[in-house]
């Protein structure tokens, strides 16, 4: 059983034997309706990304749904013909496989069914049919020898964009983006040199995208700093590059048309500021058109502690929320797609990549206190940036605060961010278990705003 369906699981068995063990029923305020059952809970969505498979001659097809997506979602065959199909669903609630020429294989939770399908030069695509479910991620497709498959789906939603910007299966695999937070630079002045890079870079499974970076990555690097600290900033733009770039700190106090302008190729800028005020800041390209620097790359956060620090925890990630408008494989993000009065980007992303820390959870002991650095660098849209089965008992956002053991204990569930604001919360993971991170615009999170940390072993049944 997957892990975060073990979570849920083990969470309903908890409230049932609590009810089991007590001799009086409960006290109701308002009595709930009679009900015929009660269903368990489901899972958060788990979109795979980049998952396929490639069947060998006179092979069968298999295919998994979890709750809620396909996995393999891309089948190759190496003939049309027909195939036999395996079809298992370790998910928690009844799923199908119907493909587009009306065949269904449906079966149960933790049940495995089998039935044939004829493929036909075209290729096929499948979804699940039942209400909600293809919406949500879970259709996908089988083709003969790299042909499109024939479908009416639209190809648009599901875990991750399959519309104007096809998957490229030959796209380099993405890099790994450290979440770990750096600790506070040593020293009362820092010189830090950040040379500008226009390079090619992999957003998620399939996609290639021509990205603008600080320091060669996106994010640029987080830089953390005290209040009081004083900031030199050396910007480089090589001569190599294409483009005119600048940069501007949101945490410093300088004259935008000294520090913020823009430099040309081969060009370089010193840019110099005081941490005066402490926050999780951040910094951008301001090059017109800043939407499309901003877009394509060019962002990072700062971070400026008090000048007595912060309180010392057990573990700190940090993490920048931003959007990605996919442009043709290899080039640009589409500023077209970007520029939209309603913003809807193709991928929400954390550090830059889809989904990778869904991949590589971060990890952290059960009963540890943990803070996570929050940035939404937008552009457009806004974050609640949330951590499913945990309340944040510390959240300081834009300076504002709420603390532990505050008067009436009060928690919170989500920390709201519009594009440039930033903060951090802290909480502590009760038991092992596995715990998805989300922006709870759940629109969202099937487009690559979803990550996992992992608390102990992840399995709460131990």
């Amino acid at each position: 059983m997957p892990r975060m369906l073990r979570l849920a699981a083990v969470t309903i068995l908890a409230a049932a034997l609590v009810g089991c063990g007590s001799t009086a029923g409960p006290t109701w305020t308002f009595a709930p309706a009679a009900s015929p059952s009660i269903a368990t809970g489901t899972a958060e969505p788990t979109p795979h990304s980049g998952n396929h498979s490639t069947v060998p001659a006179s092979g069968k097809i298999e295919v998994e749904a979890f709750d809620l997506g396909f996995k393999p979602a891309a089948v190759t065959v190496p003939s049309a013909g027909v195939y036999d199909v395996t079809f298992r669903n370790t998910g928690s609630v009844p799923h199908d496989i119907t493909f587009a020429d009306g065949t269904k294989i449906p079966a149960g939770p933790g049940a495995t069914a089998d039935g044939n399908v004829t493929i036909p030069e075209g290729g096929l695509t499948f979804v699940c049919s039942i209400p909600g479910h293809e919406q949500a991620g879970m259709k996908g497709a089988v083709t003969v020898g790299g042909s499109e498959p024939a479908s009416s789906v639209d190809g648009h939603g599901g875990p991750l964009p399959t519309g104007s910007v096809a998957a490229d299966p030959n796209a380099p695999p993405y890099k790994l983006y450290d979440p770990t937070a750096p600790t506070v630079m040593p020293g009362t002045a820092h010189d830090i040199d950040l040379v500008i890079t226009e390079q090619q870079m992999t957003v998620a499974p399939g996609f290639a995208q021509a990205v603008w970076t600080f320091g060669g990555t996106v994010p640029g690097p987080v830089i953390r700093v005290k209040v009081g600290d004083k900031v030199r900033v050396h910007l480089k733009n090589p001569v190599e590059n294409k483009m005119a770039h600048s940069i501007d700190f949101h945490a410093g106090q300088v004259a935008p048309n000294d520090e913020m302008r823009s430099i040309a190729p081969g060009e370089e800028l010193l840019y110099e500021w005081t941490a005066d005020y402490a926050g999780v800041w951040m910094y951008h390209c301001a090059t017109a058109p800043a939407l499309h620097h901003i877009a394509n790359g060019m962002y990072g956060m700062v971070i400026v502690e008090p000048k007595e620090g912060l309180p010392k925890v057990d573990k700190e990630f940090a993490i920048v929320q931003s959007e990605w408008y996919l442009g043709p494989q290899g080039q640009e993000s589409d500023l077209d797609k970007a520029m939209a009065a309603a913003p809807a980007p193709d991928l929400v992303l954390f550090n830059g990549v889809a989904n990778q820390y869904q991949d590589h959870p971060l990890m952290v002991g059960t009963g540890e206190r943990v803070r996570i650095f929050v940035l939404n660098a937008g552009p457009s849209i806004d974050s609640s940036f949330h951590v499913i089965g945990t309340v944040f008992d510390t959240v300081r956002k834009e300076g504002v605060l709420l603390s532990r053991h505050n008067p009436g204990n009060w928690g919170s569930q989500a920390m709201d961010l519009a594009p440039a604001q930033g903060g951090y919360v802290e909480f502590v993971p009760a038991e092992d278990g596995m715990y998805p991170i989300v922006t709870h615009a759940f629109n969202f999170v099937g487009r690559g705003a979803l990550g996992m940390l992992q608390a102990g072993d992840g399995d709460p049944t131990h």
